[in-house]
C-alpha cells in the first residue's frame, strides 16, 4: 500500500475514513507520533486521491455559503460607561457625602435579602474613593467595549448589568449578614466571564480546536486571581460576578450569531436604563 497523507489529526483521519468508505476504497490508517498517516492501495491511489480533492472542494465551498455573518461592532461603550461612573462618583460625593451614599445604596447582604433587591444594581456605581474608581473605570472601559463588541452596545450593556446584579445577590445569599459591598468591578468580572465563555464555546466548536478551548477559561481565572484577590477587595463578589458572566455566555452562545439590529439594541440599552432608574428610585423612597 503506498502512503497518501501523514501527520494527519485524528478528527480529519475520521472525515477522510468516511469519504474513502462511501467510494468503496480499501485503506488503513497507522498511528505515529505526529498523527495518522493514510495508506491506499496503489491501483486506488489516483481515485482516492480525487475523491478526498472533491470532498474538500465541496466542504470548503459549503462553508463559505453557511458560515454566519461577522457579528462583530465598532464600538466605544466601555469608554462611555467608565465615563457615567466618573459623574455618578462625582455629583454623590458633591450632594449627599460618600458615606451616606454607600451605606444607603451599598450591597447590604442583610437588606438585599430582607426585599432591597435595588442595592444589587445601584451598589454596582457606588465607589470608596478615587483609586477604587480609576481601577474600575479601566477595567469596564476594557471589558466592557470587548463584550459590546461582540454583542452590540445595547445587548452587551444588558448582559454586564444583569451579570453585575446577580453576582451581587448570590453574594448577599452567600454572607447573610454583616456584610457590605460597592463597586463596578462585580460588573467587570461578569464581563470577563462571559468573554471567557464565549471564546471556550467558539474555539470548542472548532474542530482540531477544542484543547485550545480551554485557554480562555483559563485566563479568565488566572485574571480572577490577579486583579480580584488584591487587599480589601471582595472576593466573593468578584467570583460569583465573573460566574454570572460564563452563565450569560453560555446561553448567548445558544443564540444564531448574527448582527443585532439597531432596533434591538435600543430596546436592550432602554432596558438597561430603566433598571438603573428604578433601582435608585426604590433606594431613595425605600426607607
Amino acid at each position: 500500500m503506498s502512503f497518501m497523507f501523514e501527520n494527519l489529526k485524528e478528527d480529519q483521519a475520521q472525515t477522510y475514513a468516511v469519504v474513502l468508505s462511501a467510494a468503496g476504497i480499501e485503506f488503513d490508517f497507522i498511528k505515529g507520533s505526529r498523527g495518522w498517516s493514510l495508506r491506499v492501495d496503489a491501483a486506488d491511489y489516483d481515485r482516492a486521491g480525487k475523491e478526498l480533492a472533491s470532498y474538500l472542494s465541496e466542504n470548503e465551498i459549503h462553508l463559505k455559503e453557511t458560515a454566519p455573518p461577522d457579528a462583530q461592532q465598532k464600538t466605544v461603550a466601555g469608554v462611555w460607561a467608565a465615563l457615567m461612573l466618573l459623574v455618578v462618583h462625582i455629583f454623590l460625593a458633591q450632594t449627599t457625602g460618600d458615606r451616606a451614599v454607600i451605606f444607603r445604596y451599598g450591597a447590604s447582604a442583610e437588606d438585599i435579602l430582607n426585599g432591597q433587591y435595588y442595592r444589587a444594581v445601584t451598589a454596582l456605581m457606588l465607589h470608596a474613593d478615587s483609586v477604587h474608581l480609576a481601577g474600575n473605570v479601566v477595567g469596564i472601559a476594557l471589558f466592557g467595549t470587548a463584550v459590546c463588541t461582540g454583542t452590540g452596545w445595547g445587548a452587551g450593556w444588558l448582559i454586564i448589568l444583569m451579570s453585575g446584579a446577580a453576582g451581587n445577590l448570590l453574594n448577599a445569599v452567600f454572607y447573610q449578614t454583616d456584610h457590605l459591598s460597592i463597586g463596578a468591578s462585580t460588573a467587570v468580572f461578569g464581563a470577563v466571564g462571559f468573554l471567557a465563555l464565549a471564546q471556550f464555546l467558539k474555539r470548542y466548536r472548532t474542530p482540531g480546536r477544542r484543547f485550545r478551548a480551554w485557554i480562555p477559561l483559563g485566563g479568565g481565572l488566572a485574571l480572577l486571581g490577579i486583579l480580584g484577590t488584591a487587599p480589601h477587595v471582595d472576593l466573593a463578589a468578584h467570583l460569583f460576578g465573573f460566574g454570572s458572566g460564563m452563565v450569560s455566555g453560555f446561553f448567548y452562545g445558544l443564540l444564531p450569531k448574527r448582527p443585532a439590529s439597531t432596533p434591538y439594541q435600543i430596546v436592550c440599552l432602554l432596558i438597561v436604563f430603566g433598571i438603573l432608574m428604578v433601582s435608585w428610585w426604590a433606594g431613595a423612597g425605600g426607607r
